[in-house]
């Protein structure tokens, strides 16, 4: 039974290791543009790990009109996935798809 799915806009996309998901997010969807700083990136883990490394989580509040939950559930998803995913190996699939 697969144990990552994609999530984004009710995608239930479902995948057996966390890198597809990530690959999957990144070239199956439309980019996201950051409500804080304007920044477009892939939707998904790398709009969460943008938002979260690059500002703080009250901009994040603020901006996305979220509430604690919301942010803990983030911080969640992105514990997870950089606690399992091997990055170097989904940057390397993403360049080979260009």
């Amino acid at each position: 039974m697969p144990r990552w799915t994609c999530g984004i806009d009710g995608c239930d996309a479902a995948f057996d290791d966390v890198e597809s998901a990530i690959v999957h997010q990144t070239n199956g969807h439309q980019r996201h543009e950051c409500k804080v700083c304007g920044t477009i990136v892939p939707d998904g883990y790398f709009a969460i790990r943008h938002v979260f490394d690059e500002h703080t989580r009250a901009e994040f509040v603020r901006a996305y009109d979220a509430d604690s939950a919301a942010v803990r559930r983030r911080e969640e998803i992105k514990r997870d996935i950089e606690g399992e995913a091997d990055l170097q190996s989904v940057i390397e699939q993403l360049d080979h798809t260009k």
